[in-house]
């Protein structure tokens, strides 16, 4: 059930003396960044607000991440479970989750495969942000970026001859090393036309339905 202002009093409160597990989900890379608890009063603020927000079992009051750091979690959507007594938040971090610092609450190696690809496109984006700001440093994505999108397009096309190559070789290492530098390079020329993977993963939706 997606959760909205009009069917808080469906979900199951009485379960747990008012107060419901939240599981918060980055929205774009599907790693599980932290859990929480959620009251109604918590759940009613993170829908006005659009900022996910706590009851804090420990300070006895509301809890807004990011509150003192910055790195809030800006909401998407807010879903229940079948049982509706289960809370799933997708949401866009803006920053380390977690308070020691890091970007979840577990660790990298227990996190979703496909995260590593949202991973990689936000170190592109961050130095693309850099390269317009005039700091491009001397990194070979910045590089390539500042060369422009017929350079990009050109290595895409390069790796995409490399991968073909590789695969009619039967060579296993150099097919999934060059497999890597084609998703390496299509992200990159994706930043150069201001387009993500996300847009690209919408796409295929569409196809799809």
């Amino acid at each position: 059930m997606k959760i909205n202002p009009d069917n808080l009093n469906e979900l199951a409160w009485d379960k747990m003396q008012g107060l419901l597990p939240c599981m918060v989900q980055d929205f774009e890379s599907g790693r599980l960044l932290m859990q929480g608890y959620m009251n109604e009063e918590a759940l009613q603020s993170t829908l006005s607000s659009g900022n996910v927000t706590f009851f804090s079992r420990s300070k006895q009051r509301l809890w807004t991440k990011g509150e003192s750091s910055g790195h809030t979690l800006k909401l998407v959507s807010l879903t229940a479970d079948c049982d509706n007594d289960a809370i799933l938040a997708l949401a866009h971090p803006q920053g380390p989750t977690c308070h020691l610092g890091n970007e979840c609450c577990w660790s990298p190696e227990e996190q979703p495969v496909a995260s590593e690809l949202i991973e990689l496109e936000r170190t592109i984006a961050a130095r693309k942000a850099a390269l317009a700001a005039g700091d491009a440093g001397s990194s070979y994505t910045a590089k390539l970026l500042s060369d422009g999108i017929r350079r990009c397009a050109q290595k895409v096309g390069e790796e995409g001859v490399e991968v073909a190559l590789a695969a009619v070789a039967q060579d296993d290492d150099a097919l999934l090393n060059e497999s890597a530098d084609l998703l390496y390079h299509l992200l990159v020329v994706l930043q150069a036309r201001d387009l993500s993977l996300t847009d690209v993963v919408n796409t295929l939706r569409s196809r799809r339905k």
